[in-house]
């Protein structure tokens, strides 16, 4: 055999070698591709489900349940309220999945709030095991501020949720006066534009020779503001 020819060989031969190697390469790739998908899952919807039948789901995909907490609810005693991870989501197979089971409906007995002031009813509830829901306010002339005028769940009835939802007063409506403009007026002329219902008044005297003596130079609220009666409105005057 020539040295061409065994060269030639040789370049065969190192060819050949490199189509198994790579044929063998991409096979074990394949193969753990193959290997890592399989022993992934799909976590499946366990809300609603009780705790016997959310623990055969899991295991039937290689999962294991785990029960986090136990909390009421207005599902039946011992169903899935909750899930992690949720529904849907790739799982490694042997992973863990976290319920909250329910303990069914707490019974509570409303206390009466209605009368009392929205203090009192919080510290009555709580006694309760109870807790203040949503508060609305109205405004109404013959009732003090803060009072409990409604109450719902009304007081005796049987509740599942802990919170009482209260309309309290918000006592007599304020009145509200809109701000005049001041600036440049002198401070007797600007007393009497300021409506009677804006008692609360000040003034602050700085030396200011640019103005006449005596001229407002500065307002608070400012002109337009909506102001209630109980603003202090206050005023800078040229000394």
């Amino acid at each position: 055999m020539t040295i061409r020819e065994r060269l030639e060989w040789l370049g065969r031969m190192t060819f050949l070698v490199f189509i198994l190697a790579s044929a063998a390469f991409l096979s074990a790739i394949t193969a753990m591709r193959i290997a890592i998908h399989g022993r992934e899952t799909t976590m499946p919807n366990l809300v609603g489900r009780n705790v016997a039948e959310a623990s055969q789901a899991l295991r039937s995909k290689g999962l294991i349940l785990r029960v986090a907490d136990r909390v009421y609810s207005d599902l039946p005693i011992n169903q899935v309220v909750r899930q992690t991870p949720p529904p849907g989501m790739l799982m490694k197979v042997s992973q863990q999945a976290h319920v909250v089971l329910s303990l069914g409906q707490k019974q509570l007995e409303i206390p009466s709030l209605e009368g009392s002031s929205l203090r009192v009813s919080r510290i009555e509830l709580l006694r309760e095991g109870l807790q203040v829901g949503e508060v609305s306010a109205v405004s109404l002339p013959n009732e003090p501020a803060d009072k409990v005028l409604l109450q719902n769940p009304k007081q005796g009835k049987m509740a599942a949720t802990p919170k009482v939802d209260v309309l309290v007063s918000a006592g007599p409506k304020e009145a509200s006066y809109v701000m005049p403009y001041l600036i440049g007026l002198s401070e007797l002329e600007a007393m009497k534009r300021l409506d009677p219902g804006l008692p609360k008044r000040k003034v602050n005297f700085l030396a200011a020779p640019q103005w006449p003596k005596g001229a407002v130079i500065d307002q608070t609220p400012l002109a337009g503001t909506k102001v209630a009666e109980s603003v202090e409105v206050e005023l800078t005057v040229a000394e």
